[in-house]
Order: C-alpha cells, then sequence, then structure tokens
C-alpha cells in the first residue's frame, strides 16, 4: 500500500511535494554553507594570526639567573623548533658625523643577535639599504643622525666607559618593533607607549664586546632574553588555538622555576582572534539562523497549502478501514521523501556555492549531518505533525466538512504584538548601550563569554512583526473594502466589489502570503545592509590606520619631501601631518599637529571620530582657537578633563632640546584618528606647535590619490624619496590591518546571504501566491460559469498579486530598517571604528525589488492562464 501511495503522490501531488523539497533544501543548504563558512573562518583566523607572528616566544631571563641554562631548558620544550639568545642593553646616545656635521640622539637600545637570527625570524628584520650582516641601523635612527652604510657612529656606554665607534653596515626596518621591545611580564597598561627611537643591531660577538664590561656593575641596562619559534601545529578554532599555546606558556614558566618569564606573542594574537572568532559566531547565528527559519517557515506555507486535500484524502482512507498507524505511515513516508529529497539537493548545492563563493574549501561533515538533521526536522514539522493532529482528530465526516476552530480574541493578539514589540525595544535599548559588550573576553583568561540575551531583541522584533503585520493586513481586508474596491477598479474594472470581498473571505491565504513576503523581504533587507555597512567599516578601518590612499613616514620631512611627494604622477593631494610626543603629567603620548582646514577631507574624517560634535564642528573650533587642545577618551577620562580647562603639556624645544612647558586649552573630545594609536593621543594646531617648540617638521605625508592606482604611487614615491622614508598604501593596509575578522574575506558570505536572500524572496512572493491561487481555481471557474469574462478573472488574480506586493513589500522594508539599525547597534563589536550610519545597499534592494515582482507576475500570470481555461474542464480537473 506504502507503493501504491508514494505512486500516486509524485503523480498527483508532485509539484506540491516538490516545492516542499525545495523549501527543505533552501534550509539546508543555507545552514551547510554558512557552517562550512564558519569552520574555514575560524581555520582562517588561526592560520593569519600564527603567520603574523615572528618571534613566539620571548624568554626573559631574571638577573641574576644563568643564560646558557635558560636556553638549555627552552631548547628541551616539547614544541620548540629553535631558540636564540638576544642581548639588550641601554645607551644614553649615539653621534654620527656626517656631510661636516654632528648629530646627537637620545637614549636607545643595542640589540646583540646572534647568526641566523634573521633566517630563523624571517620578517623581524626587513633591510632597506646595505647589506644585513654588521651593524644595522633602525630606519628612523639612519634619520635622526642623517647615517647611511659606510658612516660611522659613537654608542654612548654608562658606568664610566668609553663611547663605542662603529660602521654602519645597513639600514633595516623592524615591522614587530612594538612586540620586540616589550616589557616582558608586565600587564598591557604598563607596556611602552610607542618602541624607542634609536636602535641598533649588532651581532652577538660584538655585543658581548662592548656591553659586557657594563653587566656587573648595572644590570638594569644589560638582559638577555631567548627569543623562541615554536610548532604551530595548532587546534583550528583560535580560542583552542589560544588555550593550548597558553597552557605551554605556563608549563614552561614552571620548568624555568623563576629563571625566566615567558613574553608569549603567539598567546597575544591568539587572544584577539579568539574573540573575532566568536563574532564570527554570532554572525552565524544572527545572519544564517533568520534565513533557515523563514525557509521552514516557507516549508510549512507550501505544506499547509494541501491541508484541505489532505484532510478530504484521510476520511476516504478511513471509510475504508485505515487506521490511525495506518495514516501516520503514509504520513511518514510522504514527509521522508521530503526529507531526503531536501536534504540532498540541500548539500549538493551548498556544495556548488562553496565551490563559487569559497573556492572550494570544503563544508565539514559535521555540518552536513547537522544541517541534514534540521531538514529532517522542518520536513517532520511541516508534513508530519499536522498530518498526526488531523489524524487524531479527524472523523470520517468532519474530513467532508469544513470546521471551523474557535478563533483567539483579536484584542489578544495586539496585546501579544505589541507587547513583543515593546520587548524587543527594551532589549535593544539594552544591548546597545555605550558600556555593553556582546562578547566579554577578559585578556589572559581562557574563557569566552556571550551575553546571548543580545538575540532576544532581533527575535521579538521578528516575532512582533510578523503578529502585527498579520493584524494589520487582516483588518484592511475585513474594515476596508471600500478602499480596497477603488484601489482594485483598473484592473478588476466593475468586478472591484467583489474582487474585494472575495479577498476579505479568503483573507487567511492573503494574509499568509503578505506575512511571508514581508518577512523573507525583512531577512534580505536587513542583510543587506548589515553587509553592506560591514564592508564600508573595512575600508574605513584601513584608512583610519593608514592615513591616507599612500602615507609618508619618516622624522623631520621637509619642505622639499612634501614638493616631490606632491610631483610623483597620481597625486592629487598632499597634506602634510606633524607627529610629536608630549608628557600629560608623567604619561608620554603621541601629538598630532593639523591644518584644521584641509584636514577632515585629506584625512577622510567621520564624525564617528568624535565626541560631543561633528568632524567639520570640532575642527572649526580649533581653527578658532591657536591654543586649543582635542584629546583621547581615554586622556580625557584619565585626567578628568573638562571643556575649556587649561592643558600642560612639556614638548621638546628644537632650538634647547630640552622639554618646554606649553599651555592649551581643552576643546574636545576625539576617539580616532588617522595613524593615531587606539587608547592616548591629543590633536592640536600645526601652527601653534611650530610656534611655540621652534620646529615646524612634519613626521607624515598623508597623499590622495582619489582612490585609484595606490601602489603604483607608492612605488614611485619610493624611488623619489628614498629608502629612509617609509611609505604603505591603502590596499596592502587593507588586508593586514584590523581585528582577524576584519581580515578574513567577507566577499563570498556576503554573495551567498544575499543570495539566498533574493530566492527566499521570490518564493515568499510567488510560490506562495501561486500556491494561494491554486486552492482557488474552484472559485475562479465557477465565477466564469457565472458569465466572469477573462480580463474580469484576471482582475481577480492581479488584484491580488499587487495588494501582496506592495503590502508585503512595504511592512518588510519597514521591518528590515528597524532590524538593519538593532544588528548594527547590537554587533558593534564587528565594526572598527563604529560607523556614523548604516549603508544602504541600493542596487541590492533595487535587484530584490525586481526578483520579486517578476516572481509575483509569473505566478499571477500562470493563475490568469487557468482561469481563462474552459470552466468544466477545470472543475473537472479539481
Amino acid at each position: 500500500m506504502i507503493g501504491i501511495w508514494l505512486s500516486g503522490l509524485l503523480r498527483v501531488r508532485g509539484g506540491r511535494l516538490i516545492a516542499t523539497a525545495l523549501g527543505v533544501m533552501v534550509a539546508v543548504a543555507l545552514l551547510a554553507t554558512l557552517g562550512g563558512f564558519l569552520s574555514t573562518t575560524r581555520a582562517t583566523m588561526t592560520s593569519q594570526s600564527v603567520r603574523s607572528v615572528s618571534v613566539d616566544w620571548q624568554v626573559q631571563v631574571t638577573t641574576g639567573a644563568d643564560a646558557h641554562t635558560v636556553l638549555s631548558t627552552v631548547r628541551n620544550l616539547p614544541g620548540t623548533r629553535a631558540a636564540l639568545p638576544v642581548g639588550y642593553a641601554q645607551t644614553g646616545g649615539l653621534t654620527a658625523h656626517t656631510g661636516g656635521t654632528a648629530q646627537n640622539t637620545g637614549a636607545g637600545s643595542v640589540l646583540g643577535l646572534p647568526p641566523g637570527y634573521a633566517a630563523t625570524f624571517p620578517g623581524e628584520i626587513r633591510l632597506l639599504a646595505g647589506r644585513e650582516q654588521g651593524v644595522l641601523l633602525a630606519q628612523q635612527t639612519a634619520a635622526n643622525l642623517h647615517a647611511a652604510p659606510g658612516d660611522t657612529i659613537t654608542i654612548q656606554r654608562a658606568g664610566g666607559l668609553p663611547p663605542v665607534p662603529v660602521r654602519v653596515s645597513g639600514v633595516v626596518d623592524l615591522p614587530y618593533a612594538d612586540s620586540l621591545f616589550q616589557k616582558v611580564g608586565a600587564p598591557p597598561r604598563s607596556q611602552p607607549s610607542a618602541p624607542p627611537d634609536n636602535v641598533v643591531l649588532m651581532p652577538r660577538q660584538s655585543w658581548n664586546t662592548v656591553f659586557g664590561p657594563l653587566a656587573p656593575s648595572r644590570p638594569d641596562l644589560v638582559q638577555s632574553q631567548i627569543h623562541t619559534l615554536r610548532t604551530h601545529s595548532l587546534p583550528s578554532d583560535p580560542a583552542a588555538a589560544y588555550s593550548t599555546v597558553s597552557g605551554n606558556a605556563h608549563h614552561a614558566e614552571v620548568q624555568l622555576a623563576g629563571t625566566g618569564l615567558v613574553g608569549d606573542n603567539l598567546g597575544s594574537v591568539l587572544d584577539a582572534a579568539r574573540s573575532d572568532a566568536l563574532y564570527a559566531q554570532l554572525l552565524f547565528l544572527f545572519l544564517g539562523v533568520p534565513g533557515a527559519a523563514l525557509a521552514a517557515a516557507l516549508t510549512w506555507a507550501v505544506a499547509q497549502s494541501g491541508a484541505g486535500r489532505r484532510r478530504k484524502e484521510q476520511a476516504l482512507l478511513r471509510t475504508r478501514g485505515a487506521t490511525v498507524a495506518r495514516l501516520m505511515g503514509l504520513a511518514a513516508v510522504e514527509a521522508a521523501v521530503v526529507a531526503v529529497a531536501g536534504a540532498a539537493g540541500g548539500l549538493g548545492l551548498a556544495m556548488l556555492v562553496d565551490r563559487a563563493a569559497f573556492h572550494g574549501t570544503g563544508i565539514p561533515l559535521s555540518w552536513m549531518l547537522a544541517a541534514c538533521g534540521v531538514g529532517a526536522l522542518v520536513a517532520a514539522a511541516t508534513v508530519l505533525v499536522p498530518a498526526r493532529f488531523d489524524a487524531r482528530r479527524a472523523t470520517v465526516v468532519s474530513g467532508r466538512t469544513e470546521v471551523g476552530r474557535s478563533a483567539v480574541p483579536r484584542a489578544a493578539w495586539w496585546v501579544l504584538g505589541i507587547g513583543l514589540l515593546a520587548g524587543s525595544l527594551a532589549v535593544f535599548r539594552a544591548t546597545s548601550g555605550t558600556n555593553y559588550a556582546l562578547v566579554l573576553a577578559p585578556e589572559g583568561t581562557p574563557t569566552l563569554s556571550v551575553d546571548y540575551w543580545a538575540f532576544a531583541g532581533p527575535a521579538l522584533l521578528w516575532a512582533g512583526g510578523a503578529v502585527v503585520a498579520w493584524l494589520l493586513v487582516d483588518l484592511l481586508l475585513r474594515r476596508g473594502r471600500p478602499l480596497l474596491s477603488r484601489l482594485f477598479r483598473p484592473a478588476a474594472g466593475a468586478l472591484s466589489g467583489t474582487v474585494a470581498a472575495g479577498l476579505s473571505r479568503q483573507r487567511g491565504t492573503v494574509v499568509r502570503s503578505v506575512v511571508l513576503l514581508a518577512l523573507a523581504c525583512a531577512f534580505a533587507v536587513s542583510t543587506g545592509v548589515f553587509n553592506s555597512t560591514y564592508r564600508q567599516q573595512a575600508k574605513v578601518d584601513a584608512v583610519l590606520t593608514n592615513g591616507a590612499d599612500v602615507t609618508v613616514t619618516r622624522p623631520a620631512l621637509s619642505a622639499a619631501d612634501t614638493a616631490k611627494l606632491a610631483a610623483v604622477p597620481g597625486v592629487r593631494h598632499v597634506e602634510p601631518l606633524q607627529h610629536r610626543f608630549a608628557y600629560v603629567g608623567a604619561d608620554l603620548q603621541d601629538l598630532y599637529g593639523v591644518r584644521p582646514a584641509s584636514i577632515v577631507s585629506a584625512g577622510r574624517l567621520q564624525d564617528a571620530y568624535f565626541a560631543g560634535g561633528t568632524a567639520r564642528s570640532l575642527m572649526n573650533g580649533l581653527a578658532g582657537r591657536p591654543d586649543g587642545l582635542l584629546v583621547s577618551a581615554e586622556t580625557a577620562h584619565d585626567f578628568q578633563l573638562h571643556p575649556g580647562d587649561r592643558v600642560r603639556l612639556r614638548l621638546t624645544d628644537a632650538r634647547t632640546g630640552r622639554l618646554r612647558t606649553i599651555a592649551f586649552r581643552f576643546q574636545g573630545v576625539v576617539k580616532e584618528f588617522p595613524t593615531a594609536p587606539k587608547d592616548s593621543f591629543l590633536i592640536a594646531n600645526a601652527s601653534y606647535i611650530a610656534r611655540t617648540t621652534g620646529s615646524g617638521a612634519d613626521g607624515t605625508l598623508l597623499a590622495d590619490t582619489g582612490g585609484s592606482g595606490q601602489r603604483r604611487v607608492a612605488d614611485l614615491a619610493r624611488k623619489a624619496l628614498g629608502p629612509t622614508a617609509h611609505i604603505t598604501d591603502l590596499p596592502s593596509s587593507q588586508t593586514v590591518v584590523g581585528s582577524s575578522l576584519t581580515a578574513v574575506d567577507l566577499a563570498g558570505l556576503t554573495r551567498v546571504e544575499l543570495g539566498f536572500a533574493l530566492v527566499i524572496g521570490a518564493a515568499a512572493g510567488g510560490l506562495v501566491l501561486a500556491l494561494g491561487l491554486a486552492e482557488r481555481r474552484r472559485t475562479l471557474a465557477l465565477a466564469s460559469v457565472l458569465g466572469a469574462r477573462g480580463r474580469q478573472l484576471s482582475g481577480f488574480v492581479w488584484s491580488e498579486a499587487a495588494l501582496v506586493a506592495v503590502a508585503g513589500g512595504a511592512v518588510g522594508a519597514v521591518a528590515g530598517w528597524a532590524l538593519s539599525q538593532m544588528l548594527v547597534k547590537v554587533l558593534s563589536g564587528v565594526f572598527d571604528p563604529p560607523p556614523d550610519r548604516v549603508a544602504v545597499p541600493w542596487a541590492y534592494l533595487t535587484v530584490l525589488a525586481g526578483v520579486i515582482v517578476v516572481a509575483l507576475a509569473a505566478a499571477a500570470w500562470a493563475a490568469a492562464r487557468h482561469a481563462r481555461r474552459p470552466p468544466l474542464t477545470e472543475l473537472r480537473e479539481l
């Protein structure tokens, strides 16, 4: 009997079964694809974090401990691939006699590197000029001393030891200077705000000769570290990798027994990556789960469109002796067919999407099984559960009779809908506050926590919006017949009143179509806006870090350097930026001198960078007061500053070389600034700084290329300005700056999400409308028998399609806008910096509207075509 039943299903209701299986397929494909992306993203974050570290561990040898013993212990630890000793010494200053003049610097650091250091830790040292062997100067040190390969410099030593002359072999860049000169074992807030300006690298043997005599008398100036390369065979999940790496570091400190402290550079980058990995998981939950739920709702709508026929079939089977168990067995066969077909199609579609969008990274088996499990649950919920409910309560007579259920009072539904929206607003206000953190990742601890309560906001908005949309459309169909009659007159003519009455009587099907289309539109709009805003802020983050299309940094850039850069083909504008260091109390901070009239456009300053005003208004205020000062939010909080307060900063006077106290007036707070650190910095007028310190030298040049040809311009600038100028371009910075989540390419994920949103929107519009109209084929056939002409019958169909399109699109647009605002606010940790406003993808929304209109038009056209068939033929088929 099961075989006969299955054969009949495929023959008579094959189209409806295929439509139901397609709903399951969409849910399975979406979950499998996004799950595969999530797994790949975690692995990518881990590998990128590992690649971003050159020296995995810096083991600081404690005072009095034997460096050789510490080195031996570290080399014998499990997982150690290489370990080399590095000497650190402090110098009181450096001197160079070049070009007939003498240049002196302040204090600096001299490192002693063993043979093979550069090969063991590639990327730690980047040669700019000269040779890698011998004495090397850091780029900024060479600029301070006006020294080049072949020149001789003098290194000052403490303890009454005479200065030592050395010959410079090369000039290098130190890309990892921040970690190289970290204070091992100190908390983050106690770390140096910047690496030393003056750095000399020497062969370890020469370093021992120069600073070995200083170690006994001044151990505070001479230290040793063991730079270590560790195995990178780590778990793919950043959180698990961080736990493994930090555990290994703690084990090492136990083995060292107080003779060394481990500076875990590898653990530090994984510590940052694990919170970003959790944000990637939250993106999956916030953006993927609603899509799967909507696909399940569409599947339910398809299955429910045949509920009346199913009840009649069950009644017929009951008259022929079928038991409830037999009926459930037949329903289970239908559900199994839908689940298997949907799961198989969904996995096949997911693999194709993975290959097209993610270059075939692969979907883990666990995610495939989980997606298939969800597909089976959707099939059971939409086919098996309704069939069981009908079989348990139905009798032979009731199966042939339309029985209405007692309705819940509409007032109760209004209370429910408004209550859900109010609850969503309350959760949103609580989770979008200034001090709210969706992901809490205490630094140095392996435990991450997520406030999953934030999910209640969008979930309640979805549910409340659906309920209120249902009630509003139902109210329109019940009470708005005169209005609908006038609106339908162009399509239905004299039968517009009859069309309005017909839609009112069958408003359940119409309302279902409108609500599903509205939810699909809301999903597509919110997904599109969120992804567009993410792409926008990723570019803003790169501009904020790099400063401009092309950025040049070098101490004491001259007007000639500015002219050379401006003459490079492709450069439209060059904005000079002063960079100094100033003491705020005992705290040394970065000070940037700007030209307020041009920095807003040149630096692409966003209003979100500032507090208490727009970028333009605060810069205009700075221009109006020469001694005006903008400070970072952290500085304003730490020093309890209020607008109008007098702030005394200590800056180096270029005429005397000593610190000088200069008065400024606090005018506002700046949260972010191009090229500035994220915590503490100051912004002032460049003209005031130049006048009070005796030097107007610039430290940075921001070059505007019009957004194109940045790499080519950067290459030409390097040739024009020489190797001592550090030059970066925006495309290169965009691939490496920001959080590891930003560094992951989300373009594929965006295409997948937006593609599925289009499919779901088209299905919600066209498929659901087509099924609703199919349920009224008998009504249209009877109207034809009573004398309705083909144009009038088409008016029925096109009027309903227009109502579904307009009402569903309007409600979906409003709900999508609200969801977009909520997602961007709640997931603010994904954006760095937070956006001024959401980015609206008008092109995508236009395509979405077009796809939905085409789907609705196709469904209406097919129904109208059926309505023009001979009525007796149509009634005979029904």
